[in-house]
């Protein structure tokens, strides 16, 4: 873990590219990706998801927090959203892109 309210974003990053280089299962995938941020200072991380047009907890680590919160879309659909204890919005919304296909994996599990 980091110094309190430091977070390391490069770390972070290559990180989750790592762990989605790696591969795996949507929620497995996920929760690694969520457990990367935290270890490296993120100190709250959640997915929602989009179910009957409401977002719903999915997968969350860290205790609440003020986040700032990403669309996670994946093309052209809207799937949920990415929620960070972070101060840099251009760092949330690239974790939200990372992470689209794995969160359209998981909705597409959820809806079989």
């Amino acid at each position: 873990m980091t110094e309190a309210g430091s977070i390391d974003y490069r770390g972070a990053l290559e990180a989750v590219e790592r762990i989605l280089n790696r591969g795996g299962g949507p929620d497995e995938v996920l929760r690694a990706v969520l457990e990367a941020l935290h270890v490296r200072g993120v100190a709250s991380a959640r997915v929602n998801m989009l179910e009957n047009r409401r977002l719903v907890e999915r997968l969350a680590v860290g205790e609440e927090a003020d986040r700032i919160a990403a669309l996670v879309g994946y093309e052209g659909s809207e799937l949920g959203s990415l929620e960070l204890a972070a101060e840099d919005r251009a760092f949330v919304e690239r974790v939200a892109t990372l992470i689209s296909p794995y969160v359209a994996r998981l909705q597409s599990a959820a809806d079989r």
